[in-house]
This record gives structure tokens, sequence and C-alpha cells, in this order.
């Protein structure tokens, strides 16, 4: 079993149902692995969907999201996680966004566990599986 916790962005796509995300992600779940989101993913979804012009619609798509994803927390081996990573990417001059190395500190350590971004700092991450599921707008 794979575990694939997406990202913000691609998180929006599988609302929408854009990009062809909501359906790669129904596909892994049909086949036994876990999709979902961190809580800082979370966190910014609500945060986007408040200040929406369609706030209660956005609010609901997110609640119903949840009934399907798995919602993983951080926990102290995440934490401890986040300062190696962050530290690392300090040292080697490559900083990214703190929700971004949030997101991957959950990833590593839950372990077999791989990011589905747009983003290409997630690459910035030693050791850090990477995959995009968005389809090109063709």
């Amino acid at each position: 079993m794979t575990r694939y916790i997406l990202d913000t962005g691609i998180a929006r796509l599988y609302l929408d149902r854009k990009r062809g995300v909501f359906e790669r992600a129904a596909a892994e779940l049909a086949i036994g692995n876990r999709v979902g989101v961190a809580v800082p993913v979370l966190a910014e979804l609500a945060f986007r969907a408040e200040g929406s012009p369609h706030r209660d619609r956005n609010i609901l798509r997110l609640r119903q999201a949840l009934d399907v994803w798995k919602l993983w927390l951080v926990d102290a081996a995440a934490a401890f996680e986040y300062g190696r990573i962050a530290f690392l990417l300090k040292r080697i001059g490559r900083p990214i966004g703190r929700n971004d190395i949030l997101i991957a500190a959950v990833a590593m350590s839950l372990g077999d566990t791989t990011v589905v971004t747009m983003d290409g700092d997630f690459a910035n991450v030693p050791g850090l599986s990477v995959e995009n599921w968005a389809l090109d707008n063709k």
C-alpha cells in the first residue's frame, strides 16, 4: 500500500474535479492505496474557502472530501523530521515554505509516502517521493 499526500494545489484540483486529479485519486483508492492530506493542507484549503465568494459551497466540498481523504496529523516524529529537513534545506541553500516542509515531514515520517504536487520545491527534499497527477490543459 502506498500513501499519497496531496499538496494544496493538487487538492484544489481534486475538489474542483479538474485536470484528472479526482479520477487518479479514485483509481489509487480502488487498488487499496491511501489518498489524503496533511493538516497544513487542510488548514490552507479552509482558509481559501473562507475567503471565497462561494464560501458555503467550498466548505461543503472540503468537508465531503474529508469523508474520502485520510487526514494525516503532525505528530512528534513529523516534528523532528521537520527540524531535520528545514535545517538540511537551509544548509544547502534551498529553503522552501514552512507548510511545504511540514507536508514533506509528515510524508517522510510515515514512510512509503508520495507527495502529489505541481510545486517543484518538493524536489529539493532529498529522499522524498514526488509525483504530479495534474494532466496538461490541452
